[in-house]
């Protein structure tokens, strides 16, 4: 199913551009995916180009109006993927690879209409109250990615309870969403958006926002971040559990990217205040570590020994 050695000129330069795309705009991503054998690679890098399209137009400076009719345009391309309508020759290098990597994978493309609506959020300004409301959002932005990339990852024959690994998948991306907003928030406030939970900014007094590098007068900016880093790690340790269900250089990849947001999340707990003062990330010779680690199947062992623990 995975194979592509008989692909087309026009396929191979579309899924080219893709993996352009993917390597100047999404370093973590990019890393995790050198991992995987070159099919796979190239179907996540046609997942990626997609979604990039779809989330520049919600962040882009555009009018709302523009936005809403550029985001339904993108629906239009993806429906005709859907249909099997997408020749090779179209003009469009990502449709044209999308198109390619959903008829060697069974990729659920339903997950990017979800990223859609998810986006479709951002543009009407959206604001969560509760961590339910919040949760709704970053399964459509994150945990449809999660299911779109198990299409890709797939499972292996007979991994005990793959049934649970969509679900897994899930998981792992509201995770990994939960750190970005961590990750973001300043930035996101000098965009005029709020993504954590009204109700926890409330709690730690922190309703006033965050416009400038320190918190909120009175607040317990720390308290938050913390609260925040718990509930991330709780999604993180529900996620792993789909590392042992997958094949050595899929887990790998899992392990790396969701590797390289544990380890953000570990800076902005040792000091939360840094999200405020600048965007926290790691040096490419930790993320080299953790790509490494993912490799050598480390994360995979540990979170299969806790399995069986479990269980004894």
């Amino acid at each position: 199913m995975e194979s592509s050695e008989h692909a087309s000129a026009p396929v191979l330069a579309a899924y080219s551009y893709c993996e352009a795309v993917t390597g100047q705009q999404a370093r973590n991503f990019a890393y995790g995916i050198r991992l995987l054998p070159t099919p796979k690679r190239r179907a996540m890098s046609a997942l990626y180009a997609f979604s990039r399209r779809v989330d520049d137009i919600g962040d882009g400076a555009l009018a709302v109006d523009v936005k809403v009719t550029r985001l339904e345009e993108t629906r239009a391309v993806l429906a005709r993927i859907h249909e099997g309508a997408v020749e090779e020759d179209d003009t469009d290098p990502v449709a044209v690879a999308l198109a390619h990597a959903a008829t060697r994978f069974p990729i659920p493309l339903g997950g990017l209409d979800e990223l859609i609506d998810g986006v479709q959020m951002d543009v009407r300004g959206e604001t969560y109250e509760t961590w339910d409301d919040l949760k709704t959002y970053c399964r459509c932005v994150a945990g449809a990615i999660g299911r779109l990339s198990l299409g890709v990852f797939g499972t292996e024959p007979g991994a005990r309870g793959a049934d649970r690994a969509p679900e897994y998948a899930d998981t792992l991306g509201l995770a990994l969403q939960l750190t970005n907003i961590l990750r973001d928030v300043r930035e996101d406030a000098e965009g005029g958006r709020t993504y954590l939970p009204a109700d926890d900014l409330a709690k730690f007094g922190c309703s006033a926002g965050f416009s400038g590098p320190t918190p909120p007068e009175g607040s317990d900016f720390a308290g938050l971040v913390h609260f925040e880093v718990r509930r991330a790690r709780a999604l993180f340790a529900e996620g792993y559990r789909l590392l042992p269900m997958l094949d050595r250089r899929s887990g790998a990849c899992v392990a790396a990217m969701a590797g390289i947001y544990r380890r953000l999340l570990d800076r902005i707990e040792r000091d939360p205040e840094a999200v405020l003062r600048g965007r926290v990330s790691l040096p490419g010779r930790e993320k080299a570590y953790v790509a490494v680690r993912g490799l050598s199947g480390l994360d995979t062992r540990h979170v299969t020994r806790r399995a069986v623990r479990r269980r004894a």
